[in-house]
């Protein structure tokens, strides 16, 4: 079956159809949704980004335009964005309170002791920041992702995150000389 008569079968609720969609196709989207969620998400995870997949493309075949990519392709993105806003979900769950002193003690940014008032000008500091600098900064700092590995969870580029990185620290810098 081609992609214009598979989705007309799905609009058409031809169970088969969306079957032969889910045979042919599981293994890709596993692997795309897997890939973004690498570190971050249980195999849970990902087995949900590629059911939510194809239950999107049940509810809505419509929203497939064979005129803009194969059904393949248009499948594998809606995979990466299932992916990336269940990595965010996870993100948001797993934030961990500033006041935990490793935090702090792996920023950089003063030396290796840092008095009581530094500490909490530095956490006020931190949590005053704006998103995706906040999330950016704990990332990086706290949970020791690489740029890379935080530019694919935010959906940004690595450059973005080196200068909000970059932009950030120097900001926190400022703010605790004064």
């Amino acid at each position: 079956m081609n992609d214009e008569r598979t989705i007309t079968a799905i609009r058409n609720r031809n169970e088969a159809a969306i079957n032969e969609v889910i045979t042919k196709y599981s293994k890709l989207l596993w692997s795309v949704a897997g890939a973004v969620l690498n570190n971050m998400g249980s195999t849970q995870d990902v087995e949900e980004c590629v059911a939510d997949t194809f239950i999107y493309l049940w509810e809505h075949p419509e929203k497939y335009n064979s005129q803009r990519g194969k059904l393949k392709t248009w499948l594998s993105i809606i995979a990466r964005t299932q992916a990336v806003n269940r990595c965010r979900e996870i993100a948001k769950q797993n934030i961990i309170p500033l006041e935990e002193s490793d935090f702090v003690d792996q920023l950089g940014i003063v030396d290796t002791f840092l008095e009581a008032e530094t500490r909490r000008a530095l956490l006020a500091a931190v949590n005053a920041l704006g998103e995706p600098d906040r999330e950016i900064l704990i990332r990086r700092y706290y949970y020791d992702q690489k740029p890379k590995e935080i530019a694919l969870a935010l959906d940004m580029s690595v450059k973005q995150v080196d200068n909000r990185l970059y932009q950030t620290k120097l900001k926190l810098r400022e703010l605790l000389s004064n």
